[in-house]
């Protein structure tokens, strides 16, 4: 009786960890090449609008800087092959740094909390330094996007940013979904 009791329980934690290291930020990662690659707006050869972050920084807030990174990565990978782009690892970089970022603000800074300033800060020292620093030197040294171009990038992440942490906390305010991310991230 007790090797099938330490069976299941073993089962169970496995289940768990597959659940939350790989079926999680897969879904993270082909909800970020969907916003990213495929709903996104060009404005111009360099400017682009869209919610790619948004599935990185959810999985860095909801399921730590380790997972947030790895998503970011994979992400961003996964996306250049999909569009047929070369792979820029300073863009690269600045993917896997909003999803570090925001899960280490979110854990450290916060202690986990799901509030609505702990989910700005996270969003926004994200994007300040991931996209509108590391991501906007990336495109400077290897596309040799202009500085006028580069610092639009500022206003447009302002705006996103404010989108994004909005959707996040309406998704954390719901408590049915606060209570997966529990279930699913947390334990």
């Amino acid at each position: 009786m007790e090797t099938n009791k330490n069976q299941t329980v073993a089962s169970s934690r496995n289940s768990t960890n597959i659940r939350r290291y790989i079926v999680i930020p897969a879904l993270f990662v082909a909800m970020s090449i969907v916003l990213g690659k495929l709903l996104a707006v060009n404005i111009g050869t360099s400017i682009r609008i869209s919610f790619e972050n948004l599935p990185i920084l959810m999985a860095g807030i909801f399921c730590g800087a380790g997972v947030g990174g790895a998503v970011g990565l994979c992400a961003d990978l996964i996306g250049c092959l999909i569009a047929g782009y070369a792979v820029n690892p300073i863009i690269t970089l600045g993917g896997v740094l909003i999803g570090v970022l925001s899960g280490l603000v979110s854990k450290y800074a916060f202690k986990g909390s799901f509030s609505l300033p702990s989910v700005a800060c996270s969003v926004g020292i994200s994007h300040i330094i991931g996209s509108m620093i590391v991501k906007s030197i990336g495109m400077h040294i290897y596309y040799q996007t202009a500085m006028k171009v580069l610092l639009m990038r500022i206003p447009l992440y302002i705006g996103i940013g404010i989108l994004e942490t909005y959707i996040i906390y309406l998704l954390l305010k719901n408590k049915a979904f606060s209570e997966q991310v529990e279930r699913m991230c947390r334990k």
